[in-house]
């Protein structure tokens, strides 16, 4: 882990194996089907604001995995990005959950490899917070549930 921001913005990082986290990449990984991503491409996902963190997974069919993830948080904000390179993407995916606090949050994910290095993307909602909006706006419109049993509701 590698913080290349200035000395006034510091990282807190910990790389752990977790009970908690093997039992959510599963859950992850048999609820919801993968968005393929070819090399060179990009793939964005709009999140309500209800939504306070969502959860990552990147895998390949066993060849390497090269991606940025970018979270960006309103139109004027700096976005937060994680540059990540794994030998092999099936062996050793990508799992991540990242906090998105307050309105405007789109998560960006690019596959930085060549064309023939595609990889397999899935993004969903890890918290809602109650007694707001439950829906998720995925790609300029189309709504998915949130798969811990809330709808998925038109905003």
């Amino acid at each position: 882990i590698r913080n290349t921001a200035q000395m006034e913005f510091p990282l807190d990082a910990a790389v752990l194996p977790s009970p908690v986290q093997n039992a959510d990449i599963q859950e992850l990984a048999e609820s919801t089907a993968p968005v393929t991503i070819q090399g060179g491409a990009l793939k964005t996902y709009s999140f309500a604001p209800s939504v306070s963190s969502v959860q990552i997974l990147l895998s390949t069919d066993g060849r390497p995995l090269n991606a940025r993830i970018e979270l960006l948080q309103g139109p004027n904000n700096n976005k937060q990005v994680v540059e990540l390179y794994t030998e092999d993407g099936m062996e050793r995916p990508f799992f991540a959950i990242v906090e998105t606090p307050g309105t405007g949050n789109v998560v960006r994910v690019v596959n930085t490899a060549p064309l023939e290095f595609p990889m397999s993307a899935r993004v969903e909602p890890y918290l809602v917070e109650p007694g707001q909006d439950e829906g998720v706006v995925i790609d300029g419109g189309n709504t998915r549930a949130n798969e811990r049993g809330l709808g998925g509701l038109p905003l």
